[in-house]
């Protein structure tokens, strides 16, 4: 997978930490395989001492926070259980929500199939704040912030309120497919009958990142969006408003 200079990604840093763009389809840790791209590859090439203090879905694409040493990495561990770090994300999702601040305010557990729920019997405290941001005639674009980390929350809440991400296959979102818009097929070259997708991975950005710490704060940072997201919204603003 080809990919621009690391520096490139770089958003911001300081004596304690960095901030990097992650791109989509890129796990943050090493996986099974061993051999296939990661983060912490990348960002340990580019300095040894890099160390994640959070974690992105694979498919999810934006803001991530790296500690330079041990000790900004106990500091950031402490920001985000004392819950000091305020994260956005971007998200499009299937249908027309009209959300203002709205709370999503629902445990969520692990299922049998490994996959994430709302488990109001085992489930564990989640909350996220939802806002409408741009609507569209088939989709809706959200700005989400979660309160608590737990893992797939966004995926997860946004499901319960029938408003499932935009290609999360895992949690009911359908693959967008630009023939719904236009109404006709819409093939990508001559030699082809397949229809792509507007986009290929879930479309979830981790837009913002800021970090309330008495003594190592973090500036409000953004993370502009990949191009799959740019792409996406160009569509939609083009065919479907």
């Amino acid at each position: 997978m080809k990919r621009e200079p690391f520096e490139n990604y770089l958003l911001w840093e300081s004596g304690d930490w960095l901030a990097l763009n992650k791109p989509p389809l890129l796990a943050t840790l090493d996986e099974r395989q061993g051999s296939a791209p990661s983060m912490i590859r990348w960002a340990k090439a580019f300095d040894s001492r890099l160390s994640p203090c959070h974690r992105l879905d694979k498919e999810t694409s934006g803001i991530m926070l790296w500690a330079r040493s041990e000790a900004s990495y106990k500091a950031a561990a402490y920001a985000f259980e004392q819950r000091l770090v305020s994260k956005v994300y971007h998200t499009v999702v299937w249908g027309i929500h009209r959300f203002d601040d709205h709370p999503i305010d629902l445990p969520i557990g692990q299922g049998r199939d490994g996959l994430m729920r709302v488990d109001f019997k085992a489930g564990k405290e989640a909350l996220t704040y939802v806002r409408s941001l741009e609507y569209f005639r088939h989709f809706t674009l959200l700005e989400c912030r979660p309160v608590t980390g737990r893992t797939h929350q966004i995926r997860v809440h946004l499901a319960s309120q029938n408003c499932q991400i935009v290609a999360d296959k895992a949690y009911g979102g359908e693959m967008p497919f630009l023939s719904l818009l236009k109404g006709r097929k819409y093939r990508i070259s001559k030699d082809t009958e397949e229809e792509a997708p507007m986009i290929h991975r879930l479309a979830l950005h981790a837009r913002s990142l800021e970090i309330a710490h008495p003594e190592s704060p973090m500036p409000l940072v953004e993370a502009p969006y990949p191009r799959d997201m740019e792409v996406l919204l160009r569509l939609l603003r083009k065919y479907d408003t």
